[in-house]
């Protein structure tokens, strides 16, 4: 009778198998949502690389659940990428196979490991996971879209922890949860490293909720979202944006935030609409934040740009979307990659990008830090922004290409862990849902406006000062996940060199000289 281990010999459907468990782990992001699920998830992939016949088996088992993560998390690109979606996940997927590699090496290498491994893995595996992270989080390689602490976006002890470390932290922990778990199933007889690594973990959430500061409160300001719907045309939307800014008159706001294309013309081409913008200000007496998608008439190109508009026009901050999306403004190296336009919806020009972030003043106060879209996924951005004065995040998006994925979920989540990260409130207003707001330690304020509303909310946003150790200290856990892999690097190499001073000299025969000559049989 075959088991499942003989099945497996087969490299197809092996690798099959590593590409579902690979997949898992999105079932713990929006839309599903399963948060407590991240850290179980990558077991059965921990225990498959394990498995491996060989240490090169173990780096395909990698490149395989890589591809199936990757193609898990971005599968709401098929219709609009279609084949080139799959290129693209078996090319960032080859990333895990370092990872898998480490795996086998540390739990398993054709046998049972000792104690010294398994508390060795306990940092190591996470560190090499944060590894993957790093690289992936590069805005050409798509940025970090599908970080795995990003999971915990609604798990109140790992905001906290996020206020520490990041969602660097979070996914660092979580990688240690799944390595300890997947100890306790596959090596009994080492348990006591498994069981201290969940301990650890527990102790650090514990610390983080018990110590880390929280942001001190500075009364609150009342910004409203408009969230136009699905419209096709850029006038008909600038007509409903309008019509839904015109009933916000009366409720004293301080802010409106139109969402990310929200006006479709270059406002110095087209005073016409920046004339009606200026009036929408003076009527409800707040500024608008638009964003305006469309080719400048004052430098060559398209680009994305969140303007402020005042009772009097335009007030002149500015700020141009810097990290674009591959593939859907940019074709990364045009030249090798453009075929990806005839088979998808790719970007047939190229978008410009700004040069630096900027913190604009709202009046009555308000210092807020604008972010396009894609950008709420990168933390670096949001704590810059912290970090120069912003008093609120806020972010404008529009995922109408994805209305009918989990695309529009995942993205309004970010939120929360920028929030968290920071110690500042987050507004992500979209065109067409999600809209969502965040106060200062991440937890949802109001509700969320899904992707069948087009309509208008008012959030009393809550101001909050002091500055989280994370913005304060930064990427510190990637700092450290680098330098254990570096101490690994060391470790490995002075052991290979050791072994090879202690190896034992050949045995062979001694030499002959010219005059001699091999004995001969029976002589």
């Amino acid at each position: 009778m075959k088991t499942f281990g003989d099945w497996l010999t087969s490299p197809w459907r092996r690798t099959a198998v590593a590409a579902l468990a690979g997949a898992l782990p999105v079932l713990a992001f929006p839309a599903p949502a399963l948060w407590w699920w991240a850290y179980f998830a990558l077991v059965p992939w921990i225990l498959l690389a394990r498995s491996a016949p060989t240490a090169g088996r173990a780096a395909y088992d990698g490149w395989g659940g890589g591809f199936g993560f990757m193609l898990a998390m971005h599968h709401w690109l098929l219709p609009s990428l279609n084949v080139f979606t799959l290129v693209i996940a078996a090319l960032l997927g080859a990333l895990w196979a370092p990872w898998a590699w480490l795996v086998r090496r540390f739990l398993a290498d054709g046998g049972v490991p000792g104690r010294g491994r398994v508390w060795a893995a306990l940092p190591v595996l996470p560190s090499a996971w944060l590894a993957i992270e790093l690289v992936r989080s590069w805005q050409g390689l798509g940025g970090p879209w599908g970080m795995l602490g990003a999971s915990q976006w609604q798990v109140e002890p790992a905001l906290r922890l996020a206020s520490v470390g990041g969602v660097w932290l979070l996914s660092f922990l979580v990688v240690a949860v799944n390595v300890s778990v997947a100890v306790l199933v596959s090596v009994p007889a080492s348990r006591a490293p498994a069981v201290a690594g969940l301990v650890a973990t527990a102790a650090t959430a514990s610390a983080a909720w018990v110590w880390s500061p929280r942001p001190g409160a500075e009364g609150q300001t009342r910004i409203a979202v408009v969230q136009a719907g699905v419209i096709d045309g850029p006038d008909r939307r600038f007509d409903r944006e309008e019509q839904l800014t015109r009933r916000l008159i009366g409720q004293d706001v301080d802010l409106i935030v139109w969402g990310e294309s929200s006006v479709g013309y270059d406002l110095a081409d087209r005073p016409d609409l920046a004339r009606r913008l200026a009036a929408l200000s003076r009527s409800t007496g707040a500024d608008i934040l638009v964003n305006v998608d469309a080719r400048r008439s004052d430098r060559p190109g398209i680009y994305k740009s969140s303007i402020l508009v005042g009772p009097g026009g335009p007030t002149g901050d500015r700020y141009d979307k810097m990290r674009l999306v591959p593939f859907g403004e940019y074709i990364p190296a045009r030249s090798l990659l453009g075929w990806a336009t005839s088979v998808g919806k790719a970007a047939g020009e190229d978008r410009r990008r700004g040069t630096g972030q900027v913190v604009m003043d709202a009046g009555a106060g308000l210092r807020i830090g604008p972010m396009v879209c894609f950008e709420t996924a990168f933390p670096d951005m949001s704590r810059h922004l912290a970090e120069d004065g912003a008093d609120v995040l806020v972010a404008q998006s529009s995922t109408s290409s994805f209305q009918q994925s989990w695309a529009p979920e995942q993205h309004a989540s970010l939120g929360a862990l920028r929030a968290a990260e920071t110690g500042r409130s987050f507004v992500h207003s979209t065109l067409t849902g999600v809209s969502a707001v965040y106060d200062p330690s991440g937890r949802r304020v109001g509700s969320w406006l899904g992707t069948d509303a087009s309509t208008t909310a008012v959030f009393g946003v809550p101001r909050a000062d002091g500055v989280t150790p994370y913005v304060r200290y930064g990427d510190w856990p990637v700092h450290l996940a680098l330098l254990v892999l570096v101490a690994l690097g060391l470790a490995e190499g002075a052991r290979a060199v050791r072994l090879r001073r202690t190896a034992p000299a050949p045995l062979v025969p001694p030499a002959r000289t010219v005059h001699e000559s091999p004995a001969r049989p029976g002589r």
